[in-house]
């Protein structure tokens, strides 16, 4: 279960990368009742998104030419010059390069051997998401990958992770766990093949909601899109896969049994 407790490995943090800040801000706070806080005149823009007044993610704008609007997910390590080490010496890229934020933290952003962008964070001032397995908040990420064995592999010694595979409704599924304390309790999220030759290899956030249909509905009319209709799955709950307005992918889930 994903808690604030962070440990190496586990997801610490989240942010949205995304052409326009208001926008996506008004479109979250619609969908999951957040508030948007700027982190000041000196961030670029840069913000956090709040609820019941704890930061449950942060958005700010796309800064890498190129880039598509998408979610990024951030993993807990004790030194991210190492890490950066260690994800060029088992075949994943730098995109950018350890450097500090302010008094926070430290930072650095990955690709991995499969194509999928991640990021690291060094706590300092910020320890990470002040909410989390709670609604409206984060819950569980989630790797699709043309190579799950090999994905596995990377994260492994990156930081340490543990498997367990499950059989779901049409394919293996891994979770994966921290490497610390009990396997069960440690698990933060899954990893998965990819879904037919137009999904693409990346990271999916998974917020947990009280009614995922309702909020597909509210999702819906304030102008993003659907990408998987909410459907039940058996002792794991019931989910949906979503996008903004600008077509950055995420997931909500009703869990079973609730967290």
């Amino acid at each position: 279960m994903l808690t604030t407790d962070f440990v190496t490995g586990s997801p610490n943090w989240l942010d949205l990368g995304s052409p326009d800040i208001d926008a996506a801000a008004a479109f979250y706070g619609a969908v999951f009742g957040w508030e948007f806080r700027s982190a000041g005149p000196e961030s670029g823009g840069y913000g956090f998104f709040q609820k019941d007044g704890k930061t449950v993610g942060a958005v700010g704008p796309l800064t890498e030419e190129g880039a598509s609007p998408a979610w990024t997910v951030y993993f807990q390590t004790p030194d991210a010059d190492a890490t950066a080490k260690a994800v060029e010496q088992h075949g994943g890229r730098v995109r950018s390069a350890p450097f500090d934020v302010f008094e926070a933290g430290r930072m650095a952003q990955f690709t991995d051997p499969g194509g999928a962008d991640f990021a690291v964070w060094q706590p300092a001032a910020v320890k990470g998401l002040e909410k989390a397995s709670e609604s409206d908040a984060l819950c569980w990420a989630e790797l699709h990958t043309g190579d799950p064995e090999g994905a596995f592999d990377f994260y492994r010694a990156v930081f340490g992770w543990r498997s367990q595979t499950m059989d779901v409704p049409g394919m293996t599924y891994t979770v994966l766990s921290t490497g610390e304390g009990d396997q069960q309790d440690a698990s933060f999220g899954g990893l998965a093949g990819l879904q037919g030759d137009a999904e693409e290899t990346r990271w999916i956030p998974y917020f947990s909601v009280a009614d995922v249909d309702e909020t597909v509905t509210r999702a819906q009319g304030s102008g993003g899109s659907v990408l998987m209709p909410a459907s039940d799955v058996p002792d794991v709950g019931r989910m949906g896969w979503l996008a903004d307005p600008f077509g950055a992918p995420f997931a909500i889930i009703k869990p079973e049994p609730p967290q």
